[in-house]
């Protein structure tokens, strides 16, 4: 049996009502999973299989008899539990500033995994593409979507023009007309968004390369893209990039990128410049 409860019914009373009837191998993996769900957040179904002794496609269906589409939902359910047990107070000196500095100081101290899943091959090859298009597009979704529309501003500014539209058919449609002179540039952090995925199969079946940048190497955007920069989360886990999603290290990314694609683009990348510094001159007032 499946479970028929509430959706809202957390993970672990979904396991208490329904372990007995479960078949064995998906039993112990449910019953691992309840047992620590700090560690069950943070493992892979792969993971947990091998943990517990089972296949990979056992913790699979224990996710969904538990009622969930998949083990990544199941993850995401974990780190809400997680997320719903009384909060405490674990700033140093218990003040907002003193939070504020704790996380400003964490993010810091992660700074250079930016850059740990680039390599030079990987860069010039994507910083070519982008350079070389007839034509690009931009795509990001859901909480990318502020990513998508910075790095059109800043590449239009480095005289490299580039377009994004908000909706999500008007994306695909575009990306299947593109053809193969022009780019699909794809920012997503997650990987997963499933409008972005539809947008970068559409701009395939034109012939169109894509490139990405996102923040997890096994994601599906990172599988689907020609070239792809990741650009690991400075969040330390996969709960806390749940609870507390950042896109600081994709931005960060995405104004050095910029810069490298000036460098790259000469003569016409300073012109660009002295244009975008003329046009701020005479918009600023005494």
């Amino acid at each position: 049996m499946t479970w028929t409860g509430s959706a809202d019914a957390p993970l672990t009373a979904r396991i208490v009502a329904l372990a007995p009837s479960m078949h064995p191998g998906e039993r112990r993996a449910a019953e691992a999973i309840a047992a620590d769900l700090d560690a069950a957040v943070e493992r892979t179904a792969q993971q947990v299989a091998d943990d517990v002794g089972v296949g990979r496609a056992t913790v699979v269906r224990a996710a969904q008899t538990l009622g969930y589409e998949g083990y990544p939902q199941l993850r995401v359910a974990v780190a809400r539990e997680l997320a719903l047990r009384p909060a405490s107070d674990d700033s140093p000196d218990g003040t907002m500033l003193g939070a504020v500095r704790e996380s400003v100081d964490r993010f810091a101290a992660r700074l250079g995994h930016t850059v740990a899943g680039l390599t030079e091959d990987g860069l010039q090859e994507f910083v070519r593409v982008l350079d070389d298009a007839r034509r690009v597009l931009v795509v990001a979704n859901g909480l990318s979507s502020p990513l998508g529309l910075d790095l059109v501003l800043r590449l239009t500014s480095a005289g490299r023009p580039a377009e994004l539209l908000a909706d999500a058919l008007a994306q695909r449609i575009a990306a299947r007309q593109l053809g193969p002179e022009a780019v699909c540039l794809v920012v997503s952090g997650s990987g997963a968004n499933e409008a972005t995925l539809e947008v970068m199969r559409a701009a395939h079946d034109g012939g169109t390369p894509v490139v990405a940048i996102t923040s997890f190497a096994q994601s599906p955007v990172a599988q689907l893209a020609d070239t792809v920069l990741v650009v690991p989360p400075v969040n330390e886990s996969f709960r806390d990039e749940l609870l507390h999603t950042s896109r600081a290290a994709l931005m960060l990314m995405i104004e050095a990128l910029v810069e490298v694609l000036v460098a790259r683009r000469g003569e016409r990348g300073r012109d660009a410049r002295a244009a975008v510094l003329h046009e701020l001159g005479s918009a600023i007032e005494e």
